[in-house]
């Protein structure tokens, strides 16, 4: 090995690769139906890592980025086309377990495959020089198009979990599907950057190399703990997604109309429930509420918007800012902690966090602002 600093850091990305790839496919889940999901996509991010953990191992072992440089390019292209594919379905299907389709899956297939063979043709009949460099810069923006089209439908597929967690649990749910939105944009700019890096001097390659460890590893520790937090979103998103339809429906028909008659019997007995601080309830669920009141959850969730212009959750969540608020207040005895806890929050960082960003001070500093004010 002619440059030994490439070598060691193909080694130790290959040794890693093999390692989740193989893990993602043979590692069990929980035995309850609703996992299969869960585990189709954790599979499918195995077989991608093991795609990848081939490119390295024939680049670590047959030295093709030194001695066959055009066989190089040709087999990153097809190989990083196909990841591409293999990552986003994972990563969709996660949220969307309608996303992957025979008609899609073989869509895709087809297409990598006239990718791989107009990439051949560029390598291998195209004379060196300008005609060349033209063909490879095609197929870096078909590949770049291609990838960047991925990535946009996972990040609307992302809103869209969002939208429908918010819409359905009074606590930030959604942030267990957070990693996705980061992995997403982190790949992105880890492809541009693996596509910048690879322009650099042969003796520098590595750092394009080691730049993959800490990306791999932080997609492995995600996935791994998604799944404490899977059946609980995945509950709310298959519930969410069998009314989506009919709220669709509701709102593009009555949005600009007043308040049905029969909102009327929701607007008293929410008013007496507020009185009453029922949104203190910790957990509590747009269907629990819809049960309480005695209504349909389709219903409710259309007033909710309609009338407040904003999630369940953040609804919800201004309501108990309002009531720790009157509770640091009225009661200085009371540790900001135990405030957290009786306005219904579920950790004291989260009620921190939400406080600070909508008051821009902590929960202990305004109350002794508002104390010193008196």
């Amino acid at each position: 090995m002619t440059h030994p600093l490439y070598g060691y850091s193909l080694g130790a990305a290959l040794s890693l690769m093999l390692f989740f790839g193989v893990y993602f496919l043979v590692a069990r889940t929980p035995d309850k139906p609703i996992f299969d999901n869960y585990l189709r996509s954790r599979r499918i991010m195995g077989v991608a890592l093991l795609v990848l953990a081939a490119n390295y191992a024939v680049h670590l072992f047959c030295e093709v980025r030194f001695l066959h440089p055009q066989g190089a390019i040709f087999m990153n292209l097809s190989t990083y086309f196909l990841s591409a594919w293999l990552f986003s379905s994972a990563l969709t299907s996660l949220l969307d377990r309608s996303y992957l389709t025979c008609r899609r899956f073989m869509l895709h297939i087809v297409g990598w495959l006239f990718f791989t063979i107009v990439s051949g043709i560029v390598l291998l009949f195209l004379p060196k020089g300008f005609l060349r460099l033209i063909g490879l810069l095609v197929m870096a923006f078909w590949f770049f198009i291609y990838a960047s089209r991925l990535a946009i439908r996972l990040v609307r597929t992302y809103r869209r979990a969002v939208r429908l967690v918010d819409d359905f649990h009074s606590d930030h749910i959604a942030a267990y599907i957070r990693w996705l939105s980061i992995f997403t944009y982190w790949a992105v700019v880890y492809g541009v950057g693996c596509g910048l890096l690879t322009f650099l001097p042969d003796r520098y390659i590595f750092l394009w190399i080691l730049s993959s460890i800490p990306f791999y590893v932080y997609l492995f520790c995600s996935y791994m703990n998604y799944l404490l937090f899977y059946e609980q979103v995945e509950r709310i998103l298959e519930t969410e997604m069998l009314s989506e339809p009919q709220i669709s429906f509701l709102g593009e028909r009555n949005m600009e109309s007043p308040i049905p008659v029969c909102y009327l019997g929701i607007v008293e007995k929410l008013e007496k429930w507020i009185r009453q601080n029922g949104y203190t309830q910790s957990g509590l669920t747009i269907e629990d509420l819809a049960d309480l009141l005695g209504t349909n959850r389709t219903y409710l969730s259309r007033y909710i918007k309609a009338t407040y212009h904003v999630s369940f959750r953040d609804w919800i969540t201004g309501l108990r800012l309002e009531y720790a608020k009157r509770e640091m207040m009225e009661h200085p005895e009371l540790t900001v902690s135990g405030i957290s806890e009786k306005s219904g929050f579920l950790s004291l960082s989260y009620f921190t966090k939400i406080f600070t960003e909508r008051e821009s001070c902590s929960p202990a500093r305004w109350r002794k602002m508002q104390v010193d004010r008196h």
